[in-house]
């Protein structure tokens, strides 16, 4: 196939796909290596700031699910690491890169603003206080994420599109785990606390969308990259978190 942009989404439109072998065009090869550098580095970002909270949950049923949560995450982020090593990553140097674990001042409101050396979404530079913290805000951003990363299951670039066949199975069911342990904080007593975090997180997640008027995304329709536009996964995170929030007697905070 030609390296050229109008013959690649002549291919894309008729249904066409792009392999491992394929030869990219820069302006397609630039945007999904954005797109999978975002991915792999809020997955590090993740794991290092749920590690921390590994010893701090209330039991040790807890403290196994905590650890193996974080074990996947790292999985997850090597999977589409090793798929950038054909762009030229060196993939040990990359891990070593920046400090994953690292976090701002919890009362800074970043937006969308982009901030720091690495890529990872902005509600990763966040600080968890806390345990019930932790497993609201794994709640609202294991929904999101599966909403987001659900995007490139029919991409045009089929080993992202075959390797994201299992992490989203296993990110929606970090949202599952995030809205069990929410359930169990607040049998233990912790309803006030637990609505205290949505109620922080919320905003923070919802930016994670990015700006509801984007004009970006027609280029990624027309690259297969993704189907749905902020707008549209922003709406099916409204409704699906509302109904989480809904079943654990909590309330949904003021749309942002």
């Amino acid at each position: 196939m030609a390296n050229d942009d109008a013959e690649l989404i002549a291919h894309i439109a008729s249904g066409g796909k792009l392999d491992a072998e394929s030869e990219l065009p820069r302006g397609y090869r630039g945007e999904l290596l954005r797109l999978m550098t975002i991915f792999v580095d809020s997955e590090l970002a993740g794991a290092a700031g749920f590690a921390d909270l590994i010893n701090r949950a209330p039991g040790m049923r807890e403290r196994a699910l905590a650890a193996h949560i974080v074990a996947e995450k790292l999985d997850h982020a090597e999977t589409v690491l090793t798929l950038m090593e054909r762009f030229g990553v060196n993939t040990t140097l990359y891990v070593r890169e920046h400090a994953w674990h690292a976090r701002l001042n919890r009362d800074i409101d970043l937006g969308n603003r982009r901030v720091g050396g690495d890529k990872r979404l902005n509600v990763l530079h966040y600080p968890l206080e806390g345990w019930i913290d932790a497993v609201a805000m794994n709640l609202l951003m294991g929904t999101a994420t599966s909403f987001q990363i659900a995007e490139f299951l029919g991409c045009s670039y089929q080993p992202l599109a075959d390797a994201m066949v299992g992490i989203v199975e296993t990110e929606r069911h970090h949202a599952q785990y995030g809205e069990s342990g929410t359930a169990q904080s607040i049998e233990r007593g912790g309803k006030a606390q637990a609505q205290a975090s949505i109620d922080y997180w919320y905003p923070r997640v919802a930016a994670t969308f990015g700006r509801l008027d984007s004009d970006r995304f027609d280029m990624y329709r027309q690259y297969g990259l993704r189907k749905h536009d902020n707008a549209a996964l922003r709406r099916m995170w409204d409704d699906d978190i509302a109904a989480r929030l809904k079943r654990l007697g909590l309330t949904v905070p003021k749309a942002t």
